[in-house]
């Protein structure tokens, strides 16, 4: 037997991580050209000064949207690490 009301939040879930998934890989397009674009002007691949404004922008808006600060952060660390992960292959 099949909860209606459960299959409908279940069925927005997916569609929330649909979006989640394809706006990351959007980013990630993004990131790459800056990333390319550091390595052919010689920036280094990490920006501690922009990383710093990012995280205390987005916990803002964390705590705006009532949704723990330090859950975005850690979230946000996690994708700044792996950009800066692709930008450091990048300067090879």
């Amino acid at each position: 037997m099949t909860d209606d009301k459960l299959q409908y939040f279940r069925e927005s879930i997916d569609n929330i991580d649909a979006a989640l998934v394809f706006m990351l890989a959007e980013r990630f397009k993004v990131t790459q050209a800056v990333g390319a674009y550091k390595a052919t002007t010689g920036l280094p691949p990490a920006d501690p000064s922009r990383e710093a404004a990012q995280v205390a922008r987005l916990r803002k808006l964390a705590e705006d949207a009532r949704l723990d600060p330090d859950f975005t952060e850690k979230f946000l660390r996690f994708i700044i690490d792996e950009v800066i992960r692709h930008h450091t292959g990048m300067q090879a």
